[in-house]
């Protein structure tokens, strides 16, 4: 029974440090650090030790004007970090010293930022469904494009070749890179699609639905193989794990869910006490950040969010 209980005796860590809900947590390339963004117009970098009990530093990274509601890690450098914000700003800092090395106004409320895995280009979604993609070394837009559909989340398969939009309409758009030339508009889910992650081993990328289900899909046929049927609720964030063994996927269920890629079975639940909004596996070890709506009674779980996959040693 080893396969199906491998996080049974592992638990949670809280991070206090923002004043109100943190929106978005993102690792580092190397997984030694954690990003947190929140509405209280703050991100901050953290130093995680994987296995250490040391007290955690934490940096804080301040300018933004507005929520800094997602925020992504240069793949190429452990010490870059962009953020998007509702302020109509992107940011790029620098981890070690936290001060704001470029900056660019966009023309709409950012809310989705990513890397290109090559870490040339960053690909930015704003609340008026239009894209923007940046170049890194001039750090100016290079590609605008207006969709006349909701665009909910965005990333690009492990080559860079293509990319993708999860959209209100239930499809996933796969577009050509460079070109963003339309390729494939595959007919998800029944409902509104809200998150996308790709297999770290290049194999798979899942959707996350409105209809509460995450599916899975081979990226070569473009073909759905399986779906997660666990979470009852509009499923808002989903992360694979550094081997791509397992999906992490949350809601407003009362739980993460962990589950088997290849079996499709629910091996975890880690239970929160909230609607989720952003969960991600650490590159390198099988730690889970997670921020969400937490709050307790006493509204002391403001701005705290959590790592799971500590030993309870």
């Amino acid at each position: 029974m080893e396969e199906a209980l491998p996080f049974k005796s592992l638990h949670s860590r809280d991070y206090q440090g923002h004043k109100k809900k943190v929106h978005s947590v993102a690792w580092n390339c190397n997984g030694t650090k954690l990003g947190s963004g929140s509405v209280d117009q703050t991100a901050r970098v953290w130093q995680i030790e994987p296995h250490g009990h040391s007290k955690t530093k934490d940096l804080e990274l301040k300018g933004h004007t507005d929520s800094v509601d997602q925020l992504c890690w240069d793949p190429k450098h452990a010490d870059m970090i962009a953020t998007a914000s509702g302020d109509k700003t992107v940011r790029l800092w620098d981890a070690r010293s936290g001060k704001c090395s470029q900056q660019v106004e966009l023309s709409g409320e950012n809310i989705n930022i990513t890397y290109k895995p090559d870490g040339t280009h960053i690909a930015v979604g704003n609340r008026d469904d239009e894209l923007t993609i940046l170049d890194i070394r001039k750090f100016k837009p290079i590609h605008k494009r207006k969709f006349s559909y909701e665009v909910n989340e965005i990333a690009w398969n492990i080559a860079g070749d293509m990319f993708f939009l999860t959209t209100g309409n239930g499809t996933v758009e796969v577009l050509a890179y460079p070109s963003l030339r339309a390729v494939h508009t595959l007919m998800a889910h029944t409902a509104g699609c809200y998150c996308i992650a790709i297999d770290p081993l290049g194999r798979y990328f899942a959707v996350g639905s409105a209809d509460s289900l995450v599916s899975l899909w081979n990226i070569k046929e473009m073909l759905c193989v399986r779906t997660f049927t666990k979470l009852e609720w509009p499923v808002r964030t989903i992360s694979f794990n550094h081997t791509g063994e397992y999906i992490a996927s949350a809601s407003e269920d009362l739980v993460i869910d962990i589950a088997n890629v290849e079996s499709g079975r629910s091996v975890h639940q880690i239970p929160c006490r909230a609607a989720m909004n952003s969960v991600e596996w650490n590159p390198k070890y099988n730690l889970l950040a997670y921020a969400g709506d937490d709050k307790n009674k006493y509204q002391a779980d403001e701005g705290v969010f959590r790592i799971f996959g500590f030993d309870s040693a």
